[in-house]
Formats: C-alpha cells, sequence, structure tokens
C-alpha cells in the first residue's frame, strides 16, 4: 500500500471514498531486554534523548503500522483514514502498541 494513501485525516485530498471496509489494526506487545534496560537506565544519568528506547519505540511502532498496513491490503484496501497509535502498559517493562484505522478504497 502506498503510504500517501495513509493519513490521520478522515479524507483524503483528491479522492473519493468509494468504500469503507471497516476497522484495520496492527498489534505489537514488546518488552525491554535486561540489557536495553541497563543501558537505557545508564542514558537517563547523562539526560537528553534515550536512543535505546527511542530506537525501540521507533522500532516497534514501525512495526504495528506494518501489520495494520497488510490486514487492509488483505480486505481489499486501497487507503487507510483516520490512522492512531495507542500504547498501554500491560506490566512493567512490557508494553502493547496498536496501530489503527479504517481501511477504505478510494477513487
Amino acid at each position: 500500500m502506498n503510504h500517501s494513501n495513509i493519513s490521520t485525516a478522515f479524507e483524503l485530498p483528491g479522492k473519493r471514498i468509494a468504500k469503507n471496509l471497516g476497522i484495520v489494526k496492527g498489534i505489537i506487545v514488546r518488552s525491554r531486554s535486561i540489557f536495553g534496560s541497563i543501558g537505557g537506565s545508564l542514558q537517563t544519568l547523562v539526560g537528553g534523548n534515550i536512543t535505546l528506547f527511542t530506537q525501540l519505540c521507533e522500532k516497534t511502532r514501525e512495526e504495528a503500522f506494518d501489520l495494520m498496513t497488510k490486514h487492509a491490503a488483505e480486505m481489499g484496501a486501497n487507503a487507510i483514514i483516520g490512522m492512531r497509535y495507542d500504547t498501554t502498559e500491560l506490566m512493567q517493562g512490557v508494553t502493547e502498541v496498536l496501530c489503527y484505522g479504517t481501511a477504505v478504497v478510494t477513487e
């Protein structure tokens, strides 16, 4: 799916939504490794951007996004509108990242 056809808005400029296929989602549950936790903890002592955690968050969001787009493609969608991320801490060190939106067919 072309990423220019995925939007947080509820419309795509220049395109008409011909069919709403429903909600699509991608869910990833991720835990930090002991090495990542130690490395991130050490980075907090210095302050600033904690790059180990930033990289983990970015990778997790990307995987959830990819699962969502795959789900939409399987439904026959060529676009996703209203895309959002949601995050829930299930337990200490274990986080769920949900990427969701509405799969549509545009013309």
